[in-house]
């Protein structure tokens, strides 16, 4: 239990920090000149403790729905994490009615933001008409990384959640994508993004080609 509440807690709090970047985008953007009255110090603290308390009821949510089912039989899942769907095999009575509320507080909960996000970014895209050549570019590098995140985490998420209470074998493969590869190439996706780091790797790529031919 403390397993399945610790890996709902980070999701939940992944999942509503996405949705609080595409708004700082949307303003950083479409409202640059309001960006520091807007996006000020409390307002950014205020934003993270609700994906804190976001990811925090997601998972309370989650915990309380399984805890008090009955389990027998065997007690292994064929799975890296207990998660509910492996842990809803274990369970020895009816979970039709348990699988729809699992679904709703998780599937449903990826999918909203997830189509939010593409909401977001679809207004942010229009504001781009507006904007110069050199403008548009800057906008679309600083959301291009915050759109290869979300998609890298929610596919996978989605695909896991929304759907009946039931297991394949390759979710154990899918879970390692979104729980494992993604958080790992976070720092990568959004350190390119830094225009020192950039310049640094394009140097260094160059002198690799120099040193190969002398």
């Amino acid at each position: 239990m403390t397993q399945l509440f610790a890996e709902h807690l980070f999701a939940g709090f992944g999942v509503f920090l996405l949705l609080v970047m595409a708004y700082d985008h949307y303003v950083a953007i479409c409202k640059p000149l309001y960006y520091l009255v807007i996006m000020r110090q409390r307002v950014c603290v205020v934003l993270l403790v609700l994906s804190w308390v976001g990811g925090f009821l997601h998972s309370v949510i989650q915990l309380n729905t399984i805890s008090w089912l009955p389990f027998c039989g065997p007690n292994v899942i064929d799975h890296y994490t207990c998660d509910m769907y492996p842990l809803l095999e274990l369970v020895c009575t009816d979970t039709y009615i348990i699988g729809i509320l699992v679904l709703a507080n998780g599937g449903l909960i990826c999918t909203a933001v997830f189509l939010l996000l593409l909401a977001s970014y679809g207004v942010i895209l229009h504001s781009l008409k507006n904007l110069s050549q050199e403008g548009r570019w800057k906008a679309l590098q600083t959301c291009g990384s915050h759109i290869t995140v979300a998609v890298c985490f929610f596919v996978p998420c989605i695909f896991m959640d929304v759907r009946p209470a039931k297991t394949f074998p390759i979710d154990k493969s899918v879970s390692v994508l979104y729980t494992v590869i993604t958080p790992m190439l976070n720092p990568l996706i959004y350190s390119l993004r830094n225009s020192e780091l950039t310049n640094a790797m394009k140097k260094l790529w160059r002198r690799n080609i120099i040193s190969h031919i002398k």
